[in-house]
């Protein structure tokens, strides 16, 4: 671990901190923090920055409600800037947008990233917007039990696929179960989040279990 000591606060006696999204790895924004900002933080657990243009301390979300939660503070390799991973409650930008950085100025049309998160948001696109055509659309226009039987369908196309040992057929039909499970998800109001929190709360208990076996 890093000991505060070790960081390097430039001649303000401020370090850049760049706030992820937990849960997408969004960046949602750049403040900067001095070292009794960043005490403060590690204190209470929600992000407190140090305001350059007011000359002071400032807890996100303090007068708007969008508080955000620390999951943990990493310094990067010169221990000039910190990475902090935040849950937050609410968009990280004064302009009511989920992060600060929402206007392209460039991409490489022949690289551009795709995400579960991206894919997530286009299906639930296509049951507010449905959109003709869209087989996406088909299967929320048909209802839970049509979602159901291709979920059903696609686990068994996977189990097939596995149990012949073909590595390319499985990937295929892992991606088709992956799909219609977005799709279940979405039509149940499930978030990617909601797994995630699943998830990171058996890690914590099967963490806890080990720990209890060794002393044990």
């Amino acid at each position: 671990m890093v000991n505060i000591d070790e960081l390097k606060f430039d001649e303000k006696g401020l370090i850049p901190a760049v706030v992820v999204d937990f849960e997408s790895r969004e960046v949602l924004m750049v403040a900067y923090m001095n070292r009794e900002s960043l005490e403060l933080t590690i204190e209470k657990g929600v992000t407190c920055f140090f305001s350059r243009s007011r000359q002071q301390l400032w807890v996100k979300g303090e007068t708007s409600g969008n508080i955000q939660h620390v999951v943990d503070i990493t310094a990067d390799c010169d221990r000039d800037t910190l990475k902090v991973v935040v849950r937050p409650e609410g968009p990280a930008c004064h302009l009511g947008t989920k992060s600060c950085f929402s206007f392209p100025l460039w991409e490489n049309p022949e690289d551009h990233d795709f995400t579960t998160d991206m894919l997530y948001e286009l299906i639930k696109g296509r049951k507010t917007e449905k959109k003709e055509g869209s087989y996406t659309t088909y299967l929320f226009e048909k209802g839970l039990d049509k979602i159901l039987k291709k979920v059903g369908e696609e686990s068994t196309e996977v189990i097939i696929a596995a149990k012949d040992n073909d590595r390319k057929e499985t990937v295929y039909e892992i991606a088709d179960l992956y799909y219609h499970v977005m799709v279940l998800m979405v039509e149940q109001g499930i978030t990617p989040g909601d797994i995630i929190n699943e998830l990171a709360g058996r890690h914590v208990i099967d963490k806890k279990v080990k720990q209890e076996k060794m002393t044990s």
